[in-house]
Parts: structure tokens; C-alpha cells; sequence
């Protein structure tokens, strides 16, 4: 757990967007994001449940935006952020058959940097340009619903978590992981961004890696 305050901490940031929330009712709007909130905690407990992990360990936090929210992941498994979005991903076919007017969701990880912060409720909480980097993800038009954006940023440290925990590269080849071309696009303030979309063949929820927090490195 990263216990150090006011420094740069660079970690993996997994955004989950809800399509078309403005759009509904207010009371669509607070029952989804109820149950979406609840379906996605009781999702990473499950995920952690085979992995040794506390929720508290895996997560440095999570930040509601209203109509969705912010995943930011222990640095220790900087890499995982696009496989756990990919999980997210797969759930959220099981909530568009339970609520019809719930489009689906968009997926954006990117790896950049937050700071820890004590809000004025006295609440820990992050700010960062890695935060507004990874909701630029969500501009590009050629979205496409059941897959996750992932920045160049995080699409390289996906492949050097890869490289440490074989069995993940095994597990998503089995799965049919796939990945299109870099896209580049400009984001609202004309800054460039170059990102890939990433999907799975064979979706499903894949636990985290079973490390030691507590060691160094």
C-alpha cells in the first residue's frame, strides 16, 4: 500500500464510463449506478477472493465522475489495469439484460500519474494528469461496445507485466486476446493521443496476479 503523500505515484487508471447517462431518468440514473457500483465491488472481491489480495491492497482508490467512475491500481501490478478492464467489460453484458435501457459501458485504462490528497471531508483521495489523460481515451470516435481503449502508455506496460507473469500470457491467448492498430487521434485541447482497443474472443473475469505486496521492487 503506498502510504506516502505529495509524491508522484505512476500506476495503471481504469475508467468506466456509462454510455448515454444523461440521457436517462433520474431515477434510471440512480438505480443503475447503484447497481453498478455494488455488481463491480462484488466482482474485484471475487477477483481477490483466489488471489491472497485485500481490496484496500489492490486499489490505491476509486473516484465516482457521477456516470461512472476511476480505478486507480496498486503500482505493484502496473500492467493489469487493461486485463481488469477487460473483466469489467465481460460484467457488463450481465447488466444489459437485467435493466433494458442500460447501452453498455466504455472502457478507458491508460498509465500515468495521480497524487494522494486529504479532501476536505478528511477523505483520501487523487488527483493527477494521468487522471484527465485517461478520460481523453474516451473521445475516439471509433469506439467500439465489448472492447477497452488502452493508451500506448498502458498498452506497453501491459506487455512487460506479461513478460513477468507467463501464465497471464498464456491465459490471454487461450482467451483469443486481440488488439487493432495504434489509433491517433487529438484530443479536445489538440494534444495527440495514440491508443489501441483490446478485446477478448472468449471473455471472462481473470483474477490478479498472487504476489507479495509487502517486498520490495
Amino acid at each position: 500500500m503506498i502510504k506516502n503523500k505529495n509524491v508522484d505515484i505512476v500506476t495503471d487508471i481504469v475508467l468506466v464510463d456509462i454510455i448515454n447517462f444523461s440521457m436517462l431518468t433520474s431515477p434510471q440514473q440512480l438505480e443503475i449506478i447503484n447497481f453498478l457500483t455494488k455488481s463491480y465491488r462484488k466482482m474485484i472481491e471475487k477477483l481477490l477472493s483466489d488471489s491472497n489480495i485485500s481490496l484496500n491492497t489492490m486499489l490505491l482508490g476509486l473516484i465516482s465522475t457521477g456516470d461512472g467512475f476511476y480505478c486507480i491500481l496498486n503500482p505493484r501490478i502496473k500492467g493489469y489495469g487493461a486485463i481488469l478492464g477487460l473483466s469489467f467489460n465481460h460484467f457488463s453484458d450481465h447488466i444489459s439484460k437485467r435493466y433494458p435501457y442500460f447501452e453498455g459501458i466504455r472502457i478507458a485504462v491508460h498509465t500515468g500519474q495521480v497524487n494522494e490528497f486529504v479532501d476536505i471531508l478528511g477523505n483520501k483521495n487523487y488527483i493527477g494528469d494521468g487522471l484527465n489523460d485517461c478520460s481523453r481515451f474516451l473521445e475516439l470516435k471509433n469506439f467500439t461496445i465489448s472492447t477497452v481503449m488502452v493508451s500506448e502508455a498502458a498498452y506497453e506496460n501491459l506487455k512487460l507485466f506479461l513478460i513477468l507473469h507467463k501464465d497471464f500470457e498464456t491465459l490471454l491467448t487461450q482467451r483469443g486476446f486481440k488488439y487493432s492498430n495504434y489509433y491517433m487521434f487529438e484530443d479536445k485541447h489538440g494534444n495527440e493521443k495514440r491508443g489501441r482497443l483490446v478485446w477478448l474472443r472468449n471473455a471472462g473475469i481473470i483474477n490478479p496476479p498472487n504476489i507479495n505486496f509487502n517486498s520490495i521492487g
